[in-house]
C-alpha cells in the first residue's frame, strides 16, 4: 500500500473547518489539483516529489461535537458522490476519482482544545491508531464576542467602508474569562491548545514512514493586529480584543517555530509550520451578535459581497469552500514553491519580513492564494519567542502532572 496522507483538520465539523475538508477531498479526486499549482508569486521552476497524485487519504475530523462531526462527514461522503458523478460524465475521464474515493477514510475524533486532558487524550488515541500524521490543520477557534457597539460601528463605515467590513473594531468582547485548566480561555482556546496538540503529535508528525517534511497549518485572520496587544497581558485575561490579539500571537508563534525547524541542519525530517487566514467568511462564530440565518446575518452576507463586487476587495471569499482555498494549498502545494514565498520590504532588505498565507477572491468569486506580511515583525520578534517558551513550560509543566496523576491513579 502508498504511503498516504493522513490529514488533522480541528474544528472539521461546520464553517472553514468543513470547507477545508471538503475541499481538500474534490481537489484530491483529480490526478492534477489547482490547489497544488504554484501561485503567481511563487516563481520557480523546481518540482519535488510531492506533487506527485494521490491515490488516497485519511482525514480526520477533530470535534467537540462527535455527533456533529458524524452528521458532517455523510455530508462530505454524499457531496463526494455527487461531485465524482460529475468528474465521470466528463469526456476522458481518467478513473482517478473512483479509485481516490476507495482509498478515503474520514475518521472523526473528540477534542477540547478548552480542556488540556482531552488534548493529551487525542494525542494517545492517534499514537494507538496511527504511525504518522502527515498535515495538521490547526483550524479550530473561538471568540467572545458580546453584541456590536453600533455607535462605533457607524464611526468606522462612514470613515472607511472596507476596513469596517473586513476588521470591524466595534465587535465588543467579554474580558477575564479562565479555562478549566486555569488558563486564559481565549489564549487556550485558540493558540495553547493547539500548541499542545503539536507537541503531543510530534512524535507521529516527524515518523519518516511519510518521508517529506510534516505541515502545521495555524490558522490567523484578516483582523489579527498588534494595535490592542499588551506584552504583558499574553494569556489575554484582560484585554477587550482578545480575538484580534490570540491571532497575532498565532502570526508570531508559527513565523518563530518555523524557523526553529529550518535551522535544525541535523534532522532527516522536519516540522513545517505555515499561516494560513480564511479572509472575511461568513460562519457561525459571529451568533452572539447576529442570528446565523437571520434579518442581520443577511445584511451581514449582502454589506460582503458589496464589499467585493463593487469595491474591489479581495479580502471576502465568503463562502466556506472559498475561504479555504489557503490551507488546501499550503496542503498540496510542493514545499519547495512555499520556501519562496517572502515578502521583500524592499530590493535592499536583507531578511524580508515573513508572511501569511490568505484566501482571496476577485469580483466574481474566483479563489486565489495571496500573501500578506505579519505585522510589526521586527519589533515583535523577540515578543514571539518569549510567547515560544512560555508555551513549552506550560507544555511540561502540564505534561508533568499528567504522567503525575495518571501514576497515582
Amino acid at each position: 500500500m502508498s504511503t498516504w496522507p493522513v490529514v488533522v483538520v480541528t474544528g472539521a465539523n461546520a464553517g472553514v473547518g468543513f470547507g477545508i475538508c471538503r475541499r481538500l477531498i474534490f481537489q484530491l479526486c483529480l490526478s492534477n489539483p489547482p490547489d497544488s499549482w504554484p501561485q503567481s508569486w511563487a516563481n520557480s521552476d523546481k518540482t519535488s516529489a510531492d506533487s506527485a497524485p494521490v491515490d488516497g487519504l485519511t482525514l480526520i475530523m477533530a470535534c467537540r461535537s462527535t455527533q456533529r462531526a458524524d452528521a458532517a462527514r455523510k455530508d462530505l461522503y454524499k457531496e463526494l458522490d455527487v461531485y465524482m458523478a460529475r468528474l465521470r460524465a466528463r469526456p476522458g475521464y481518467d478513473g482517478h476519482a473512483d479509485v481516490f474515493r476507495r482509498n478515503l477514510k474520514i475518521e472523526i475524533e473528540y477534542l477540547d482544545l478548552a480542556a488540556l486532558s482531552s488534548v493529551f487524550n487525542f494525542g494517545e488515541q492517534m499514537s494507538k491508531k496511527h504511525s504518522y500524521i502527515s498535515h495538521l490543520v490547526l483550524n479550530a477557534g473561538i471568540a467572545n464576542f458580546t453584541h456590536i457597539d453600533w455607535l462605533l460601528c457607524f464611526k468606522q463605515l462612514s470613515s472607511g467602508f472596507l476596513s469596517a467590513i473586513t476588521a470591524p473594531q466595534f465587535y465588543v468582547q467579554s474580558a477575564g474569562e479562565v479555562s478549566v485548566d486555569g488558563l486564559g480561555w481565549i489564549w487556550q482556546s485558540n493558540l495553547f491548545g493547539h500548541y499542545v496538540l503539536f507537541r503531543a503529535l510530534e512524535p507521529l508528525l516527524k515518523n519518516s514512514a511519510y518521508p517529506i517534511d510534516s505541515r502545521i497549518i495555524w490558522s490567523s485572520s484578516v483582523e489579527a493586529s498588534p494595535k490592542f496587544y499588551d506584552h504583558a497581558d499574553w494569556q489575554l485575561t484582560k484585554t477587550e480584543h482578545s480575538y484580534e490579539s490570540v491571532k497575532y500571537q498565532i502570526d508570531l508563534i508559527a513565523t518563530i517555530l518555523d524557523r526553529q525547524a529550518l535551522q535544525d541542519s541535523s534532522a532527516s525530517k522536519r516540522i513545517r509550520h505555515f499561516i494560513s487566514h480564511p479572509g472575511v467568511c461568513s460562519t457561525k462564530i459571529s451568533n452572539n451578535l447576529v442570528v446565523h440565518g437571520g434579518v442581520l446575518d443577511n445584511v451581514k452576507v449582502f454589506v460582503f459581497y458589496l464589499g467585493r463586487i463593487l469595491f474591489g476587495s479581495r479580502h471576502h471569499p465568503i463562502t466556506p469552500a472559498n475561504s479555504a482555498v489557503a490551507a488546501v494549498h499550503l496542503i498540496l502545494v510542493s514545499i519547495s514553491f512555499i520556501a519562496l514565498s517572502r515578502i521583500p520590504l524592499s530590493k535592499t532588505d536583507a531578511e524580508p519580513d515573513p508572511v501569511r498565507f490568505g484566501s482571496e477572491t476577485d469580483r466574481w468569486g474566483h479563489a486565489e492564494v495571496g500573501l500578506t506580511p505579519v505585522r510589526s515583525w521586527k519589533e515583535n520578534e523577540a515578543h514571539g519567542e518569549f510567547l515560544v517558551g512560555k508555551c513549552d513550560e506550560l507544555y511540561w509543566d502540564f505534561s508533568e502532572k499528567r504522567v503525575t496523576s495518571i501514576s497515582k491513579s
